[in-house]
């Protein structure tokens, strides 16, 4: 295959999941038809099917590609601590970040698509839980071994330490407008606040001495 038709098809697939997330985001999968999606994407029936098998493939495409681009997003974004950032700083800016990029309309909405297809779809629950919260507890995990070798803070288990300060962070937000609807979703001075209070508190906890 030449290069030119390699970016053809690479053009075209990017065009029928963006298509498709639009649809399944709108409608669910089963209110989402293959004929919608081709019509959306301005391709034809049979070129969304040269490209997925049926439209299950397709959902898992589009559910895996949005859960990650998120998990890419922040990895961009926030930088591992490199020894010299106070925990403070490198907390905070932690702890903003990934609620900046979590707390959209467009990912509460893949959240709550993938709840309501987690018994038909049960690999898209864990997709999201390997792509979204294990993500960065791990992340925080290493940073938390870092900071315990220079003595700022003190956790018996760093991965268990990740997971209570990343639901610190996200729990009430991610809850309130999983429940209550995209309105719920915080203002970034909301949000900050929320960030300097998880990162007070739970230094509170683990500081030496």
């Amino acid at each position: 295959m030449s290069n030119g038709a390699k970016t053809r098809m690479e053009r075209t697939r990017k065009l029928i999941v963006a298509a498709a997330s639009d649809l399944f985001l709108k409608h669910g999968f089963l209110g989402t038809n293959m004929d919608e999606i081709a019509a959306t994407a301005e391709v034809s029936k049979q070129t969304v099917y040269s490209h997925f098998q049926n439209k299950e493939a397709l959902f898992l495409e589009v559910v895996r590609s949005m859960t990650g681009g998120a998990g890419d997003e922040f990895q961009e974004q926030v930088a591992d601590p490199d020894g010299d950032e106070r925990i403070e700083d490198f907390l905070l800016d932690y702890a903003t970040q990934l609620l900046t990029i979590v707390m959209t309309p467009r990912l509460m909405q893949v959240r709550r698509l993938v709840i309501a297809e987690v018994e038909r779809f049960p690999q898209l629950g864990e997709a999201l839980h390997e792509r979204g919260p294990m993500r960065s507890i791990r992340r925080l995990a290493v940073a938390f071994r870092r900071y315990g070798e220079k003595g700022d803070i003190r956790v018996k288990d760093a991965e268990v330490a990740g997971g209570f300060f990343n639901w610190l962070v996200m729990g009430g937000p991610v809850n309130d407008a999983m429940l209550l609807g995209d309105s719920a979703i915080p203002t970034p001075e909301v949000l900050r606040a929320h960030a300097s209070e998880a990162v007070r508190i739970f230094l509170a906890a683990h500081r030496p001495g």
